[in-house]
C-alpha cells in the first residue's frame, strides 16, 4: 500500500494549488481526479471555456456592429461555430496540460479515479475501468468543488433543459434561449448566445441581476445587456418547466401575474452546490452544515 504525507481529492484550482505547494515543501503528495483531465470545473467546464466563448462572440459582435465605424469593412460576417468551439477546446487543453506538467515538475503523483475516504488516513481510488487501490496518508485535503443546482421541476436532460456544462457546447445557437437565474453564469452564457444570434430571455427571482456585485455595476451591466438585445424579467418566480413537441415551456409568476415563456432550450443557472457524492466523508464522521457544506475552523480544518 502506497503511503503519502498528503492526499488531495479533486484537482480544481483548490486541489492543484494545494498539491503544488505540498510538493514544494518536499511532502510526498498524491492528487486524485475522477475525470480524465486535471483542472476541475473552472478549467474544463467553467470559467475558462466561458471566457473563451465570450472573447470569440465579442469579436463577432464587433465585426458585425462596430468594425465599419473604424473603417474596417467586413461584408456579411458569419459564425463558424465548430471552429469557435475548437478554439475554446484548444484553450482548455493548453491550460489543463499545463496543470499536468506542474504536477510532474513538483513530483505529485496523479491518480485517476473516484477518491473515497475509508477512514482517517485511508483513501480508496476506484478507476474508470473498475480497479480499486487503497492508499495511506497522514493528511487528506478535500477539494471536490461544486456542481450545478438542479430545480426539482426542471431536471437536466442535457438537450432541452441544460446546465452550464451543456450550454458551453451547443453545436448551433438556439433560436430562443431561456435563462433561469441572472447570476454570473447565466449572464455570461446568455450574453454569448445572444451575440451569436439567439433571442435570449432571462428570468430572475430577485429584483436585480448579478447579486453580490456592486449595485451600480449591476445596473450598468443590465443596461448594456439590454442594449445588446437581452430581455430581463426580474422578481419573477419560475414555477414549472416542461418539454412539449420539442419546445420548452416555462411557467412563472410576477406580482400575482402568471406568465408563460417558450424556448428551444432552457439554461438553469440558479447557483452551484458542494459536490461530495461518493466522498465518504460523512461515514468517517466529518461534520456538515444544513446546506451539505463541510464544517471547518478558521484554518479550514474539519472536526477530524
Amino acid at each position: 500500500m502506497d503511503k503519502f504525507d498528503v492526499v488531495i481529492i479533486g484537482s480544481g484550482p483548490g486541489g492543484y494549488v494545494a498539491a503544488i505547494r505540498a510538493g514544494q515543501l518536499a511532502l510526498k503528495t498524491a492528487i486524485i481526479e475522477k475525470d480524465k483531465e486535471l483542472g476541475g470545473t473552472c478549467l474544463n467546464i467553467g470559467c475558462i471555456p466561458s471566457k473563451a466563448l465570450l472573447t470569440s462572440s465579442d469579436h463577432f459582435s464587433f465585426a458585425k456592429k462596430e468594425a465599419a465605424k473604424h473603417g474596417i469593412v467586413i461584408e456579411n460576417p458569419r459564425v463558424d461555430l465548430p471552429t469557435m468551439q475548437k478554439r475554446k477546446d484548444k484553450v482548455v487543453k493548453t491550460l489543463t496540460g499545463g496543470v499536468r506538467q506542474l504536477m510532474k515538475t513538483n513530483k505529485v503523483m496523479v491518480l485517476e479515479g473516484m477518491g473515497t475516504i475509508m477512514a482517517p488516513g485511508k483513501v480508496s481510488v476506484k478507476s474508470s475501468d473498475g480497479e480499486t487501490q487503497e492508499i495511506e496518508t497522514k493528511n487528506i485535503v478535500i477539494a471536490t468543488g461544486s456542481v450545478p443546482i438542479e430545480l426539482p421541476f426542471a431536471k437536466f436532460d442535457g438537450q432541452k433543459i441544460v446546465s452550464s456544462t451543456e450550454a458551453l457546447c451547443f453545436t448551433e445557437a438556439p433560436e430562443k434561449l431561456l435563462v433561469i437565474g441572472a447570476g454570473a453564469i447565466g449572464l455570461e452564457l446568455g450574453s454569448v448566445w445572444n451575440r451569436l444570434g439567439s433571442e435570449v430571455t432571462m428570468l430572475e427571482f430577485l429584483p436585480r441581476i448579478a447579486v453580490g456585485f456592486d449595485l451600480e455595476l449591476s445596473n450598468l451591466l443590465q443596461r448594456a445587456l439590454t442594449a445588446q438585445g437581452i430581455k430581463f424579467h426580474l422578481e419573477t418566480k419560475v414555477t414549472g418547466v416542461k418539454v412539449e413537441n420539442g419546445r420548452v415551456i416555462a411557467s412563472a409568476e410576477k406580482a400575482n401575474e402568471k406568465l408563460t415563456f417558450e424556448a428551444d432550450k432552457v439554461l438553469v443557472s440558479v447557483g452551484r452546490k458542494p459536490f461530495s457524492e461518493g466522498l465518504g466523508a460523512e461515514k468517517v464522521g466529518v461534520e456538515f452544515d444544513e446546506r451539505k457544506r463541510i464544517k471547518v475552523d478558521k484554518h479550514f480544518r474539519t472536526n477530524i
